[in-house]
């Protein structure tokens, strides 16, 4: 038997025991979570430990929380966060003494916008010490710009820990909460089990068989984390499940090209056009020419294309680690292709410039295709720069480009300080380059609404013309999947109009 100072043995459960204490596996998992732990671990009773590895018959069920914070501190951000908030230092008052103590502190799960609000918020309510009863370790709080104790935010956090020392522990930042009290934030006690909430649930282990619309999936690795916030797969199917009644309009008849991140947005990714053979035999596919869109591809090969039209085709790809959609201009109808009815220009800013300077371009195109009869419709493209589309009708493959490129010109001749049409990278030094080629057949564009492969889970996001004349700051048309649920819900699917309104493409 170890010394229970030294040693503490695991408990374990059968199915047996907690029939006998009436437990379902839920209230084990709340039960769990208030005695501080950071998970279970499900497995089969004959099932062999291997060194190294987690096979299907071992399924990891980490406790992921959410905690209201009190802000009492920030550290300057470093590297590419340079001038802004890299991040927050945390307290909580002690539900015994009250005194205010430190819990640990959070530096992922912030938008740029997020770092540079908080900076504005806390440069003035900055402090010569700290606020705590008790000085917090020395080195927890190198660099630490304390800030007096009054706002309160959110995190996620895996684990709380024991001891005298108790700390958050794998935290995220959620955002501040204005409707909170200072006074109302007490620290998390193990073993003081708490009332659960629904953000509180725990995330679903490494295997599972869900729902969706109806078609049965089995779901793996869904507590793997996709980006450095921590942001897990789980919470990438749940985006793409909630975003979907406005995102499966835009995808529906067209051939969807995967960019697949298997081990996150920092691991290698990979482009997938193919439907392989474990796909869903539910799942529509169409096969087409590929047209040689890749560097060294024969254009005579024929790719079969995945078309997602439901839910459970999103939740399928999702669950691929598939982040980013991107789609042609074009549908097809009986397995053939359809001439085009989007057009698109494509903003790249150059170095040197950033989607305030695509803005401004994005205006003039808005004035050129308004007087041509169209309806122009702007998004960001979740990464540096944006698009703005219109829906037309025509009768030629190759007029969308033929126009798109006349404007770019056009725009280059009038401004050819601020705006290049030339594809060449040399060319673009303090410039946006107007990409009219987004519109070849062989091309695809990020879907709008898709998630994007960067440090943070940002979305390809449809945005009002007032918010493009407004925008003086990159920060302002930056939106998270959290942001644009939201915005989803407050503006609709302000993509809409593209497939509302088409109008003949001029000549």
């Amino acid at each position: 038997m170890p010394d229970p100072f030294r040693a503490s043995v695991v408990p374990s459960f059968t199915a047996s025991d907690l029939e006998g204490e009436r437990l379902t596996p839920q209230r084990l998992l709340e039960r769990v979570a208030a005695e501080g732990h950071e998970g279970l671990v499900a497995k089969r009773l004959d099932s062999p430990y291997i060194p190294g590895k987690r096979p299907d018959f071992w399924c990891k069920h980490p406790l992921v929380q959410t905690r209201e914070v009190i802000v009492c501190g920030w550290r300057p951000g470093q590297s590419g966060f340079t001038g802004t908030v890299g991040g927050l230092l945390l307290g909580a008052h002690d539900p015994d003494t009250g005194d205010l103590v430190y819990i640990g502190d959070v530096g992922t799960g912030f938008t740029r916008q997020d770092r540079d609000q908080l900076r504005d918020r806390l440069q003035p309510m900055e402090r010569s010490s700290h606020p705590f009863a008790t000085t917090p370790p020395r080195e927890d709080v190198v660099r630490a710009r304390w800030v007096d104790p009054v706002l309160v935010g959110e995190v996620r956090f895996r684990q709380f820990t024991r001891g005298d020392d108790g700390r958050l522990r794998h935290t995220a930042w959620r955002g501040l909460r204005a409707d909170r009290d200072p006074s109302e934030v007490t620290a998390p006690q193990p073993g003081r089990p708490s009332p659960p909430t629904a953000a509180e649930l725990p995330d679903i282990g490494s295997r599972v068989t869900v729902n969706a619309g109806g078609r049965t999936l089995t779901l793996s690795n869904l507590d793997k984390p996709l980006y450095p916030d921590g942001t897990t797969k789980s919470e990438v199917i749940a985006y793409y499940s909630r975003i979907a009644p406005v995102l499966l309009p835009h995808l529906r008849d067209r051939p969807v090209t995967f960019v697949r991140f298997p081990n996150g947005v920092h691991g290698q990714k990979f482009f997938q056009k193919n439907t392989d053979a474990s796909a869903p035999g539910w799942l529509p596919t169409v096969s087409l020419r590929d047209g040689g869109s890749r560097r060294g591809a024969d254009a005579d090969e024929i790719v079969r294309y995945p078309l997602l039209h439901e839910l459970a085709a999103l939740v399928w790809a999702a669950n691929l680690a598939a982040l980013e959609l991107h789609v042609p201009q074009w549908t097809v109808v009986d397995g053939a292709r359809e001439l085009p009815n989007r057009l698109v220009f494509d903003l790249d800013p150059g170095p040197g410039t950033t989607i305030v300077d695509c803005c401004r371009v994005a205006e003039r195109l808005y004035e050129v295709l308004v007087a041509d009869g169209l309806a122009p419709v702007a998004t960001t493209s979740g990464s540096k720069g944006m698009q703005v589309y219109a829906g037309i009708e025509t009768t030629n493959a190759q007029s969308p480009s033929a126009y798109a490129k006349a404007i770019a010109v056009a725009f280059e001749r009038e401004t050819p300080q601020q705006v290049t049409a030339t594809m060449a990278k040399a060319r673009r030094e303090g410039k946006v380059f107007i990409d009219w080629s987004q519109n070849n057949a062989a091309k695809t564009t990020i879907a709008p609404y898709s998630l994007r492969g960067r440090d943070e889970p940002t979305v390809a996001t449809p945005v009002t013309w007032a918010e493009v004349r407004d925008c003086r700051k990159l920060e302002q048309l930056v939106f998270t999947a959290d942001e644009v649920l939201e915005r989803a819900d407050d503006l609709g699917d302000l993509f809409a109009l593209v497939g509302q309104r088409r109008a003949p493409l001029p000549g």
